[in-house]
């Protein structure tokens, strides 16, 4: 996927996932120890840099994503339908973006 395929995936995942309201059963919630408002404004914030940056991004962003999908794959199996939904998408715009912008 060339990189202008690859803003045009994200940029559609990221115009649902503004779109979709977050999962309120997990507002306030740790899932495996990690505060899942966190694991929502983390990689939204790193995707929303890489977007309008069109596909570059800075070292510590591309860390904090890394380590965002660490902890997505880790969670998205514990939580309910909608937060898998909610949640996959972003770890679907992280890998995205992760594998485009290798630092």
């Amino acid at each position: 996927m060339d990189l202008t395929d690859r803003l045009a995936a994200v940029t559609t995942l990221f115009d649902a996932h503004l779109k979709a309201p977050f999962p309120g059963r997990w507002r306030g919630a740790d899932v495996a120890g990690f505060d899942m408002v966190m694991l929502d404004a983390g990689p939204a914030g790193c995707v929303s840099v890489w977007l309008e940056r069109q596909g570059l991004l800075d070292d510590w962003r591309w860390n904090v994503l890394a380590e965002c999908e660490q902890r997505l794959v880790r969670v998205i199996p514990e939580l309910d339908a909608y937060g898998r939904e909610y949640y996959q998408r972003l770890l679907d715009m992280t890998v995205l973006v992760l594998d485009a912008d290798c630092p």
